[in-house]
């Protein structure tokens, strides 16, 4: 309906009517439904900015109940709505802006979608139950890409980067806080097609691709993978990393480092982000609904190498602001009066203006800051004056000339909008009360008009607008109470001029850092309209007025890798660096340039005189052997089946694959998808690779196990139900990736595992109409020896019997081989535990009796060195706690004859295992790499060699679990 506005004591805003409409639960942008997160009751379509509507409930179907709507990116006449999950999943798809729907059912329950940067009809969708699913035809036929995927952290290829457009990069959960990065192809991700780029385990919710990079997080390094240029890096901290942005092939990364606990550190790379220097020490962060983490860090739009951030100082927040890109940070100069006119008397540095930087977390409203590429220098943000940010008396604030002075506009917060592509300002109070006013600046916030925007005071929830176009409407949405339905105001704000902005109504200004005009090593006139002319901005007119290069000066270069900056501005080498022993690269010519100490801040401008002091000096190579090499599998794993392919991951020269093939190459560094090998027999081999010039060469070596599928044995399982029930219980058992249950009425089960491994088992119960469900994950074993131990009583004086203290041991070394030495801790005091010594699997079937004897040797080595008390350790100062051993058992796990006859198979249930080491190195709080445990083959084979030259036995075992400790 049309609401004429009559007029009263505000100003009249248009000459034309105001258009409320009802809607439910809806959003309009672009003439069409946005988004929602509500269910639809009705559908309509509007093309005329919400003045008029059209049901579209005949063409989705009467009953059909909707809960989101998606545009694509790429192809506005494209849109996807999703049903009600609670009442049918289906899909409904639209190819004409809405004008007609198909719908297509689906048999999973879609929670987010994620549209192909360039294909529009490539979708991925991310399930209920944690799957991922990939669309080629804009949902019309799906199809499961991969399962225990880790919600948001799926992502399309990067455009010009992977090699395939359809390639998708996934984190997948395999265990608590263990993670695995996968590659593979949207519609061909089987086992066999899989890429895993990174060996190994990486931390839940770490995997990041954005631009050039894929990041990933593990407990000691984080690694990450730099394709465009073939390499890969490595960024050492103790703690957390998450990535602020990789603009302009540069990454800015806020780091958590060992000292710190609710603040972060802003580490910024080099071009090609490979190497690392500090920025800004103690960002604030905060935590959002979700979870995830909020850097308090923002880049001001319009404005190359200007940054804010909030620091933590002397226990107090405050902002600071860079022109270079975080060479140099100044606090914020605070206005000179109030919005009343009043002075503040606000003195650098003992006071200052501090800003709040955090994103607004509903997309329709601006947030407490904001800024814009076609108005630069303009910046608008919610704060206050003082010694310290605050959340208490707040207004807001505005700058003109890029930070360099402030002032006041309000004494409350409100909601700041740019219309007329940044030519006038919008703002509505940030209220929890409903309002019917709106105020209008024409002249960058020196002046404010009042309007009335509706007759009743609505509960304000959002504004819409269409961004970077010349049509002048914005709708408010919300609500008059909160029973009420929803509102929308749409108003056309074109009245506000009176023509299109000529020559003659632009003005230039200087952009400087407090007075020096040169800024990222140019000197830059911007021109912008002169406040308080009526006129409509064009679209496309240029902002920037003229732009002249600076000579370098030392604050347009950064430190280089290793460097710091000094008291008086120099760079001089870290205490940690060697500038002499850093690696060159002499690859593809006789020299190499080597640093200076300096290096030009990316996207710097500035021109070098006739010295270039600070530019890298190229120097003659100096030979050397090679060094570093290495050697993994794709998977990290370090065994394989008969047939299967096994991709080695390597820096090469020469590849011996240990089965009489080699293969040679010549000049290169890396291979992107491995070197491939199947192996026809059973056996461990050993693989070598090797690199060599006419200075040296080097070596790296692993043994790879071959073997063939293990003949299954029953094993009784048995699930407890409490408390016990009269009723009749009905139990469902599931196995592995079984697609049909067995089911039984008793509440055990004897099943025959196949292989060996890791082999999950689910298990629900049914009762009338209620049904529970567990899941153990359950490791096979064909033959093991286990001891029992215990420990000296002052380890449970100094670690009580809590779960937080358990759960510990297994998070903070999270890397133990499981498959060779485990212990299982028992809940209760004393504490106790059971070591199993398990085979290595390294060892073919055709060593099978000497692996069984290796067994034998290495539990009496344990068992000599337990009962003498060789084994202990400092727990605290002048506190030794000694390990001893309690009894051995073989029963109830395992036949008693297993050992000889080497077919008893062992089930440990690995929610509760963790590796001796592990037990040992957490009373030191350390993270240790999986490379520096010795395995049991090793120590068998170390044994048999301490024996041929006399040793005892006993004096080796201390030895090598000295080297566990240490």
């Amino acid at each position: 309906m049309c609401i004429n506005v009559l007029q009263d004591n505000d100003n009249r805003l248009f000459p034309k009517c105001y258009h409320m409409l009802k809607v439910p639960c809806g959003l309009v942008s672009n003439g069409l439904f946005h988004q929602t997160w509500n269910m639809f009751l009705f559908v309509s379509r509007s093309t005329d900015y919400g003045s008029t509507y059209t049901k579209l409930n005949d063409k989705v179907g009467s009953r059909t109940v909707l809960s989101y709507l998606y545009v694509c990116p790429t192809n506005k006449q494209k849109i996807m709505m999703l049903s009600d999950p609670e009442v049918e999943s289906a899909v409904l798809i639209s190819s004409d802006e809405g004008a007609s729907f198909e719908k297509y059912p689906i048999n999973f329950n879609i929670l987010s979608l994620l549209f192909h940067p360039a294909q529009e009809n490539w979708i991925l969708a991310y399930s209920h139950d944690s799957k991922l699913y990939s669309s080629m035809d804009f949902g019309k036929k799906w199809q499961l890409v991969h399962d225990n995927v880790m919600p948001g952290r799926f992502y399309w290829a990067v455009m010009g980067l992977d090699r395939e457009s359809d390639v998708v990069h996934i984190e997948t959960r395999i265990a608590k806080g263990r993670a695995q990065y996968v590659k593979c192809r949207a519609q061909r991700c089987t086992e066999g097609n899989r890429q895993y780029l990174f060996p190994g385990h990486v931390d839940t919710n770490s995997l990041v691709v954005q631009d050039e990079y894929v990041f990933t997080q593990v407990c000691v390094v984080i690694h990450y993978l730099i394709k465009l240029n073939q390499s890969s890096s490595f960024f050492h901290t103790k703690a957390d990393m998450h990535i602020i942005s990789t603009d302009e092939k540069q990454v800015f990364a806020a780091v958590q480092e060992w000292n710190q606990n609710n603040t972060y550190s802003l580490y910024i790379s080099d071009s090609p982000g490979v190497y690392f220097t500090l920025s800004l020490e103690n960002l604030r962060t905060s935590r959002g609904p979700a979870g995830n983490l909020l850097v308090d860090f923002y880049k001001v739009e319009g404005i190359n190498g200007m940054y804010l951030a909030n620091k933590l100082v002397d226990n107090h927040i405050k902002t600071f602001i860079t022109y270079n890109k975080g060479q140099t940070w100044a606090l914020l100069p605070a206005p000179a009066t109030d919005v009343a006119g009043n002075n503040l008397h606000c003195i650098l540095p003992f006071c200052s203006l501090h800003l709040h930087l955090e994103m607004s977390e509903n997309p329709y409203t601006s947030g407490p800051i904001t800024s814009k590429k076609s108005v630069p220098g303009i910046i608008v943000a919610t704060g206050n004056i003082g010694t310290e940010l605050s959340s208490t008396n707040l207004g807001m604030f505005i700058t003109s000339d890029a930070g360099n002075s402030w002032r006041q506009i309000f004494d409350e917060e409100h909601n700041i909008w740019f219309l007329d592509n940044g030519g006038a300002l919008l703002a509505v109070l940030h209220a929890a009360t409903p309002i019917r006013h709106l105020w209008i600046s024409l002249d960058e916030g020196k002046k404010w008009d009042r309007h009335s925007f509706s007759l009743a005071p609505l509960y304000v929830d959002g504004v819409l607008m269409e961004p970077e176009s010349d049509n002048h409407i914005i709708t408010f949405f919300g609500h008059f109470s909160h029973r009420s339905e929803w509102q929308l105001i749409k108003i056309d704000y074109k009245g506000l001029f009176s023509r299109r902005c000529m020559d003659g109504d632009y003005q230039t200004w200087h952009l400087h850092n407090k007075g020096e005009l040169c800024v990222m090593g140019e000197k830059q006139i911007y021109m912008k309209r002169r406040p308080g002319n009526r006129c409509m901005l064009a679209q496309d007119y240029s902002r920037i007025y003229s732009s002249e290069p600076c000579l370098c000066t030392a604050y347009d270069f950064e430190c280089d890798y290793g460097w710091e900056r000094q008291a008086d501005g120099k760079c001089s080498p870290a205490f940690w660096f060697n500038p002499n022993g850093a690696a060159k690269s002499c690859s593809t010519s006789q020299s190499f340039l080597n640093s200076t100490g300096y290096r030009k801040v990316l996207s710097n401008n500035c021109k070098e005189g006739g010295r270039n002091v600070y530019s890298p000096k190229r120097q003659p190579c100096q030979p050397r052997p090679p060094q570093g090499l290495k050697l993994s599998t794709s998977q990290g794993e370090l065994s394989a089946t008969v047939g299967s392919n096994v991709t080695f991951m390597i820096y090469l020269d020469n590849l011996d694959f240990g089965d009489g093939i080699k293969i040679t190459y010549s000049n290169l560094s890396r291979t992107d998808d491995g070197i491939k090998h199947i192996y026809r027999t059973t056996g461990i081999y050993r693989v070598t690779v090797t690199a060599e010039n006419n200075q040296g060469s080097d070596s790296s070596t692993l043994f790879l196990h071959i073997t063939s599928p293990v003949e299954g044995k029953e094993a009784n399982l048995t699930a407890m139900v409490w408390p016990s029930h009269t009723r009749t219980l009905t139990f469902y058992w599931w196995f592995d990736n079984s697609s049909e249950p067995i089911i039984t009425l008793e509440g055990s089960i004897s099943y025959t595992f196949h292989r060996e491994g890791k082999n999950k088992v689910t298990v629900q119960v049914a009762s009338g109409g209620t049904v529970i469900q567990d899941s153990k994950v359950i490791t096979v074993k064909e033959f093991f020896r286990s001891l029992l131990l215990s420990f000296s009583p002052a380890l449970d004086e100094h670690n009580p019997d809590i779960p937080e203290w358990r759960e510990d041991i297994g998070r903070v070394v999270s890397g133990v081989p499981e498959d060779q030495l485990l212990v299982s801790l028992y809940p209760g005091l004393p504490t106790t535990a059971e070591l199993f010594i398990l085979p290595d699997e390294h060892t073919s079937s055709e060593h099978k009796r000497n692996t069984e004897e290796a067994l034998e040797t290495i539990s009496d080595i344990f068992v000599t060195a337990l009962n003498q008390g060789l084994i202990q350790f400092e727990l605290k100062t002048d506190i030794r706690i000694i390990v001893y051993m309690t009894q051995q058992t073989l029963a109830p796990l395992v036949d008693s004859n297993s050992i000889h006859s080497g077919s008893a198979m062992l089930m440990l249930l690995t929610v509760v295992f963790v590796g001796l080491c592990a037990f040992f190195i957490y009373k030191f709080k350390r993270c240790v790499k999986l490379s520096e445990f010795p395995t049991p083959k090793e120590l068998m084979e170390k044994e048999l060699e301490a024996r041929s030259r006399g040793i005892s036995p006993p004096h080796l075992l201390l030895l090598l679990l000295l080297l566990l400790y240490y």
